[in-house]
């Protein structure tokens, strides 16, 4: 029986150390890490800088107190969400809706795997359990078969096209699945088949990690039971393409209700009508996408998207100017030429002075020092701050943010095309209930720099 033991530990020791570690403390050494600029996006490196209002509160709201903060290096968007941007995302989740209707169809009607045509082509992926792997068995057994949805777990087969045209539909069956995702007849005009929006549903998962560090906190035991911290959602995303005509009273806006976000001629205009956490849910989405792309590549993935804490946004506003007024740094909205620098009301009633009667393309005016376009005016951007008058009294020094996923209230900023100037300025706060959705607020996201500020990017 010694003999035994010595035979293991010796094997043991010899196969966990190796020939190349020389009994040196080396490491375990990973992939180098080359961080890549995602698309649309530029480096804001970090620094400290003066948060607040350092020039006259003229509103005398006295809620932005000026301070010195500190924020790490973040990747922002140059521009708001497109239109065009945003509508990926809603056809991403029609289709996903549409494979899965079209896959649980074919497991209803109890099609073989001999049969693949028509609508038994879109069937689930790896339908024939014969071909999964141990591990893919195991899951599905004790994990997936017992979850309240039978059909929790199973992948779609995203190798087949979904045919739009009503000739191309090749069955009975395949016909009546794309038709429970319209409206019904007597819900149409004009002869034009609409889609029912209420069906385009995204659901994810995320963990709330300031809570369990309250309750870890709270409790002073870092193994805190994880489960109740794993939130679930669910969230409609097509925007709401009534703020148009809401927000304003005896106004007529039907043309931007009916075009703004369908219309080709609207592709790159910042999309509007998106509540607080139909922004949230974008920017989740954008991870999944991006790291679906990295999966199937080998790839390391990539972290979170987000929206912009609301230090981050005021830090990227500035441009690198310190005291600066607005993003171009002066405290005039006009150029040398006399021209507007950024979209907004210039005068009671005036909507057009600025050339710009509703919001204008993201890439519009000129950037400000580190290359974002319409941190100023266009549309209000939300971020992930909740807001409270006072918290920049008590907030960290180092990466302030004051967030509350239960606090209603949402910190936007910028301004928009129907505010006046001081909205524009880069230290001015306002705020928008989470679940409200407005004709002028938009959103661009954010990713955390992941190494030294001062490393070169590819």
């Amino acid at each position: 029986m010694k003999r035994l033991i010595l035979i293991v530990i010796t094997v043991f020791t010899v196969f966990s150390c190796g020939k190349k570690g020389r009994g040196e403390l080396i490491g375990v050494k990973q992939k180098k890490w080359f961080p890549e600029k995602p698309y649309g996006m530029t480096l804001i490196e970090g620094g400290s800088y003066i948060m607040g209002k350092s020039d006259e509160d003229i509103a005398q709201l006295n809620n932005a107190a000026a301070r010195t903060v500190t924020v790490p290096s973040f990747f922002m968007d140059e521009t708001e969400i497109t239109n065009s941007e945003y509508l990926q995302f809603v056809r991403w989740v029609k289709d996903s809706v549409t494979m899965a209707l079209l896959a649980r169809k074919v497991d209803e009607l109890e099609l073989g795997e001999e049969s693949q045509e028509g609508i038994a082509e879109f069937s689930f992926k790896n339908a024939d359990t014969s071909d999964l792997s141990e591990f893919q068995k195991y899951m599905r057994a004790n994990y997936y078969d017992l979850s309240e949805d039978i059909y929790e777990g199973k992948a779609l087969d995203w190798d087949n096209d979904i045919q739009l045209s009503p000739e191309d539909y090749p069955d009975q069956a395949y016909v009546e699945v794309i038709d429970s995702l319209y409206l019904p007849p007597d819900l149409w005009y004009d002869g034009e088949m609409k889609i029912d929006v209420s069906k385009m549903i995204y659901k994810y998962t995320w963990f709330d990690a300031q809570g369990a560090a309250e309750e870890s906190k709270r409790t002073r035991n870092k193994f805190i039971d994880r489960r109740p911290f794993i939130k679930k959602e669910e969230i409609e995303i097509y925007p709401d393409t009534t703020v148009w005509i809401k927000d304003f009273i005896y106004s007529y806006n039907e043309p931007m209700h009916n075009e703004y976000f369908s219309h080709p001629a609207f592709q790159d205009y910042p999309v509007v009508g998106i509540s607080w956490g139909q922004a949230v849910a974008f920017c989740n989405w954008r991870t999944h996408f991006k790291n679906s792309y990295q999966k199937s590549k080998g790839k390391p993935l990539v972290n979170s998207f987000r929206l912009p804490s609301e230090a981050e946004w005021e830090y990227a506003a500035r441009g690198g100017i310190p005291s600066g007024t607005y993003p171009w740094g002066g405290p005039y909205l006009l150029n040398d030429r006399a021209c507007f620098l950024a979209n907004f009301k210039p005068l009671r009633g005036d909507y057009a002075s600025d050339q710009a009667v509703y919001t204008v393309e993201a890439r519009s005016y000129l950037p400000n020092d580190f290359n974002l376009y319409n941190m100023a005016g266009n549309v209000s951007e939300w971020t992930n701050s909740s807001y409270d008058s006072g918290s920049y009294e008590y907030v960290a020094s180092l990466n302030p943010n004051y967030s509350l996923r239960e606090e209603a209230r949402k910190v936007i900023r910028g301004g928009s095309w129907k505010d006046v100037a001081y909205y524009l300025r880069v230290s001015s706060r306002d705020f928008e209930y989470s679940d409200t959705a407005r004709s002028y607020i938009g959103f661009r996201t954010v990713q955390d720099y992941l190494g030294a500020s001062n490393v070169k990017i590819k």
